[in-house]
C-alpha cells in the first residue's frame, strides 16, 4: 500500500494550507488522546487481572515504591497542605533530621507528583497509582505527538504505535513500582520533539523549557532519555539534510537547546549529584551480559525479570520494526539508517562500556537494564517510518514474520518463557501480519485498526499481570494505607511536642520511611541520598540497617532516645512510651575523650558523656533491675531472656545489620541469654542502669538550652549565661550547615558549634551544597534564554517590515 491510501500529501514547496495545519493538528491530538486511552485501559485491565491494590487484595506497593516512594509523597503531600516539618530544603522528620532538596528532585519534582495533594491523605497509595497510570499515559500521548510531528500518516496508527511505547515491557513491570522512572518515558519523545524543532529552527525557546523539566523531573532517566533522543537526531539530520554545514548548524541548536535546558535545571541538579557523593555508599557490582536467547524472551508479553531487558512493545509494532529492512516503499538508506539504530542500540544494551555511559557510568545496584525504554521508543519511530511511507507489503511482511519467528525460537533456550508468553506473541503475531494486510482494503481499515488495538491491549494488560506475580514473588510488598497507618498516625499526632522534643513511629516499621508517612520527627531514613555521616553515626551508636546501609532503622534505646530529643515514642501495641528527653540543643566539653571504636554501648556512653552501662554479673546474666541489651549485628533468628518473649533480630550481611536490641528487665540469674539458634560469632550482652541514666539526663539538661526555635531549615537555641565548651545540636553533622556565620564542625557525627563563654544564642541554618553555584547556572541560563527569545523577535519584526 503506498503512502497515499493512508494519508494527505503536500505538494512539494507549496504552503501548506491554514486547513490543512489545523486539520493535522486535530489529527495528531486525536492520536495523542487515543493513545493515551489504550494506554490507561490496558495498564488498569493488567492491574485488576492481577487483583492488585486498588483492584484487589494483593499489595501493589513492593520494593522502593512502598519502602521509599510513597513516603516521600506523603511527606510531599504534606508540604502542599502546609502540615510537614521542615521544607523544600531541608527535612526535620527523617534521621534526625536531613537534606531534602536532593530527595525532592530525586523522587518529587515531576510535574504529575503534586496531583497527589488532590487526595485525601489517607489515600497516598491511591494517589500515587493514579499518578503512575496519567504517566503512563502522557509518555504514549507524548510519543503519538512526536510521531506524527516527524511524519504525516494516519492518527489512530500513531496513536497505537505510541501506546506500544508506553506499554513496552520496561514500563508495566519495572517502573510501575518506580514511578519516577516514568519520568523519562515520557521525556524521551518531548526531547526527540526538541530535536525536531531545532531540525527545523523553531520554537527553541519552548525546546530549552521541555529539556529543563524533563531533566528537573527525574534526571537520572532523563540523561538516558536524551543520549538516545541524540541518536535520534543524528539520523533525521543524516536523512533529511544535506552539507556538513547545515548538519552542524542543526546539531548546533539542538546541543545549546540542551545545554540550556540543563542549566535551568541546574538548581535542583548540583545540590542533588553532590549529594550523591555524601550519600553512603551503595552495592557496586559488575556488569554481565545475559544470555541472548533471555534478551529475545524479554520480545514476549508474559515474562518477568528483575535483570534482562524488557523489551516488548507489542507484536503488531515488532513486526513493523521486523519488516523494515524489505519495505521497499523507503529508499535503501533510510532502511539502514533506521534498522541499523534499532541493532546497535540493542547491542549497546549487552557491552560494558556501552552499558557504563547508559548509566552514568556506573552499575546499577539492581535491573542493569534501566535504559530499555530508549531501546523501545527508538523501535517505535522506526517502525512508524515504515509504516508512515505505506503499510509494508506481503513480502515485507512475511520477512519481518520470519525475523521475529526465529527470535522467539532462539528464546526456547532461556527459562524466561512461559507457555502464556508463546502463545499471545504468536497469536500476536499472526493477527498482526492478517491485520495490516487487511489495510490494503478500505472497507477493512477500522475493524483492522480495532484488531490491533485489542491485541495490544490484550498483551499489555498480560505483560502488566504476569509482572505482578513475579514481583510479588520475589520482592518485598509492604501494606496499602490501612486501619494501622491511621492508628499509628493519630497516636503520633496525639503525642506531638516538636520541637520541645522529638516523636519518633518506633518499629518494628510500616516502611523505611515511617515518619513521612506517618508523622513524627523520628530516625528511620531510607533514601538514595542516606548522608554517610549519618549511616556510620547511627551504626556506630547500634542502629539497624537494611539496603546495605542507605536504609537506617529507628533505634529504640533509651540512650539514644534521651541525646536525640526523642520525648515520646510509638510501641508495637499502639501505646506511646514517654521519656525525659533533653533538648535538641545541650552544653557539653569542647575536648571529646576519644571516637567511636566497635562497642555500640561504649560508643553511646562517649556520645552521652557518662558511664551508664555495666558488664553482666556472670556469662549471659544481668544484675536484676538493669535492662538487658544484645548486640548481634549478623545474626539472623530470636533471643530472648530466660522465661521472656523472644525478639527478632534481622541481620543478614552485607544487605541487613541488625539494630542493638532490648531483651528486658533482667531478673538476675533467672533471666540468663538464650539464643534460638546457635550463637552469632559476634555478639555482646550489656545491661543498663535507669538511675545512672537519669542522672546523666539531669546533668545535661541543667547546661542545656533554655528555649529552641525551630524554621522549615534552621534553628535558634538560647543557651545559659556563661556556657563554654561546645554546644551539641542533635541532628547529624551533614555537609551545609552554618552556625552563627561559620560552618558547622561535627562532635561524634552531631552537629557542633563551639562556645567562649559569653554567646547566649547560638542560631544554625542549612542550605544543600551547591544551591548557589546552581542557582548562579540558572540565572546564566535565563539570560542565555531571554537573549534568544529578543533575538527571534527582532528577526520576525525585521522580516515583518520587509514584507510590507
Amino acid at each position: 500500500m503506498s503512502t497515499s491510501q493512508l494519508a494527505p500529501r503536500r505538494v512539494p514547496g507549496r504552503p501548506a494550507d491554514p486547513s490543512v495545519r489545523r486539520s493535522g493538528r486535530k489529527d495528531s491530538l486525536l492520536g495523542a488522546v487515543f493513545a493515551s486511552v489504550v494506554t490507561a485501559v490496558a495498564v488498569c485491565g493488567g492491574d485488576a487481572v492481577a487483583r492488585v491494590f486498588p483492584y484487589g487484595g494483593r499489595h501493589r506497593s513492593v520494593n522502593d515504591l512502598g519502602n521509599q516512594f510513597v513516603p516521600f509523597h506523603a511527606h510531599l503531600w504534606d508540604l502542599l497542605h502546609g502540615r510537614a516539618e521542615g521544607g523544600l530544603l531541608f527535612n526535620w522528620q527523617s534521621g534526625y533530621g536531613t537534606s531534602f532538596l536532593p530527595d525532592l528532585g530525586t523522587y518529587l519534582t515531576s510535574p504529575f507528583a503534586v496531583l497527589v495533594a488532590l487526595f485525601p491523605r489517607e489515600d497516598i497509595d491511591l494517589a500515587v497509582y493514579v499518578v503512575t497510570v496519567l504517566k503512563t499515559a502522557a509518555a504514549a500521548a507524548a510519543m503519538a505527538w512526536l510521531l506524527r510531528t516527524q511524519r504525516r500518516g494516519p492518527w489512530w496508527a500513531a496513536g497505537l504505535l505510541g501506546a506500544s511505547y508506553a506499554l513496552c515491557g520496561w514500563s508495566v513491570i519495572e517502573a510501575a513500582y518506580n514511578p519516577m522512572w516514568l519520568d523519562g518515558l515520557v521525556a524521551f519523545p518531548l526531547l526527540c520533539l526538541t530535536g525536531e524543532w531545532a531540525l527545523r529552527g523553531r520554537r527553541p525557546v519552548l525546546g530549552v523549557l521541555v529539556v529543563a523539566v524533563g531533566w528537573t523531573a527525574n534526571f537520572y532517566t532523563a540523561y538516558m532519555a536524551t543520549l538516545g533522543a541524540a541518536l535520534v537526531l543524528v539520523v533525521r539530520v543524516v536523512l533529511t539534510r544535506e552539507g556538513a554545514r547545515e548538519r552542524a548548524l542543526v546539531v548546533g541548536r539542538a546541543a545549546v537547546t540542551t545545554l540550556l535546558g540543563i542549566g535551568l535545571s541546574a538548581p535542583v541538579l548540583v545540590p542533588l549529584f553532590l549529594s550523591t557523593k555524601q550519600a553512603y555508599p551503595g552495592w557496586s557490582k559488575e556488569f554481565g551480559p545475559v544470555p541472548w536467547s533471555d534478551f529475545f524472551a524479554r520480545l514476549m508479553p508474559a515474562t518477568y525479570s528483575f535483570n534482562s531487558p524488557a523489551v516488548f512493545v507489542g507484536t503488531g509494532t515488532l513486526l513493523l520494526v521486523a519488516a523494515l529492512p524489505f519495505h521497499r516503499a523507503l529508499p535503501v538508506r533510510t532502511r539502514c539508517w533506521w534498522a541499523g539504530l534499532v541493532v546497535a542500540v540493542a547491542l549497546s544494551l549487552q557491552w560494558e562500556p556501552t552499558h557504563l555511559l547508559w548509566h552514568l557510568f556506573a552499575t546499577p545496584n539492581g535491573s542493569a537494564y534501566r535504559q530499555t525504554f530508549v531501546l523501545a521508543g527508538i523501535a517505535v519511530i522506526a517502525a512508524w517510518t515504515g509504516l508512515a511511507a505505506g503499510v509494508p507489503g506481503p513480502r515485507a511482511l512475511a520477512a519481518g514474520g520470519a525475523l521475529l519467528t526465529a527470535a522467539a525460537l532462539w528464546a526456547g533456550g532461556s527459562a524466561l518463557v512461559t507457555v502464556w508468553g508463546y502463545a499471545l506473541f504468536a497469536g500476536g503475531l499472526l493477527l498482526g501480519i492478517a491485520a495490516w494486510r487487511a489495510m490494503g482494503r478500505r472497507r477493512l481499515r477500522p475493524a483492522a485498526a480495532g484488531l490491533l488495538a485489542a491485541v495490544l491491549v490484550a498483551q499489555a494488560a498480560a505483560a502488566t499481570a504476569y509482572g505482578h506475580k513475579g514481583k510479588l514473588a520475589g520482592l518485598d510488598d509492604y501494606p496499602s494505607w490501612g486501619r494501622a497507618h491511621t492508628a499509628r498516625a493519630r497516636a503520633l499526632a496525639g503525642a506531638e511536642g516538636w520541637p520541645a522534643y522529638r516523636t519518633d513511629a518506633g518499629r518494628p516499621a510500616l516502611s523505611g520511611n515511617d515518619p513521612l508517612l506517618l508523622g513524627g520527627e523520628g530516625g528511620a531514613y531510607y533514601s538514595s541520598h542516606t548522608p554517610d555521616v549519618f549511616t556510620r553515626t547511627m551504626t556506630a551508636l547500634g542502629a539497624g540497617s537494611t539496603s546495605r546501609g542507605r536504609s537506617v532503622q529507628s533505634l529504640d534505646n533509651p540512650v539514644t532516645d534521651a541525646l536525640f530529643a526523642v520525648g515520646a515514642r510509638l510501641k508495637p501495641d499502639g501505646s506511646v512510651a514517654r521519656a525525659e528527653a533533653l533538648p535538641l540543643v545541650t552544653v557539653q566539653p569542647a575536648e571529646v575523650p576519644g571516637a567511636y571504636g566497635e562497642s555500640p554501648f561504649a560508643n553511646q556512653e562517649l556520645l552521652l558523656g557518662a558511664k551508664v552501662y555495666e558488664d553482666p554479673v556472670a556469662p549471659g546474666v544481668c544484675r536484676a533491675g538493669t535492662e538487658a541489651f544484645l548486640w548481634a549485628p549478623e545474626y539472623n533468628a530470636t533471643a530472648r531472656l530466660a522465661g521472656g518473649r523472644p525478639f527478632k533480630l534481622n541481620g543478614n550481611p552485607p544487605k541487613n545489620r541488625a539494630a542493638l536490641q532490648s531483651l528486658g528487665l533482667s531478673r538476675g540469674p533467672a533471666s540468663k541469654l538464650v539464643f534460638d539458634r546457635p550463637a552469632p560469632a559476634r555478639w555482646a550482652l550489656s545491661c543498663l542502669d535507669g538511675v545512672r541514666l537519669g542522672a546523666a539526663v539531669a546533668g545535661l539538661r541543667a547546661k542545656a538550652a533554655t528555649g529552641v526555635r525551630v524554621t522549615s531549615s534552621g534553628l535558634t537555641a538560647t543557651l545559659p549565661a556563661g556556657s563554654t565548651g561546645t554546644a551539641v545540636v542533635s541532628v547529624p553533622a551533614i555537609a551545609g550547615w552554618s552556625c552563627d556565620g561559620r560552618p558547622g564542625r561535627s562532635r561524634l557525627g552531631l552537629l557542633a558549634v563551639p562556645l567562649d563563654g559569653r554567646t547566649t544564642t547560638v542560631s544554625c541554618e542549612f542550605s544543600p551544597p551547591g544551591l548557589p553555584a546552581g542557582a548562579a547556572v540558572a540565572g546564566v541560563s535565563v539570560l542565555a534564554l531571554a537573549g534568544t527569545a529578543l533575538r527571534r523577535r527582532r528577526l520576525r519584526a525585521g522580516s515583518g517590515a520587509a514584507v510590507h
